[in-house]
């Protein structure tokens, strides 16, 4: 029997995802891993070295994964919801840099 949770839609995903990542240093990488995937591809369309948008996903999870596993010392959603996990990154990173998230 699996023990996952099933969500019918993303904003019941939320605050399961928000739950995940209650750590503030956790959030705190997050929010810099985001912020460098979106410097590093403005960058790389910018001046036309595409080949480093290869490593756009290394960067994200990259900084994401550190901070699950150092930090809040779970499992990240990304593992048993792939696509509410990335779409919850992103939800995260716009509420911590309007301040409806503290960081």
């Amino acid at each position: 029997m699996s023990n996952q949770r099933t969500f019918n839609n993303f904003s019941e995903f939320y605050p399961y995802y928000l739950e995940e990542h209650s750590d503030l240093t956790c959030r705190r990488l997050h929010f810099a891993g985001s912020l460098l995937v979106i410097l590093v591809a403005a960058w790389a369309l910018s001046s036309g070295k595409l080949v480093w948008l290869l490593a756009l996903p290394v960067i994200g999870y990259g900084f994401a994964w550190v901070g699950h596993f150092k930090f809040e010392k779970n499992r990240p959603a990304t593992f048993k919801y792939p696509l509410y996990s990335l779409m919850g990154d992103w939800v995260m990173f716009r509420d911590m840099l309007i301040g409806r998230i503290r960081f």
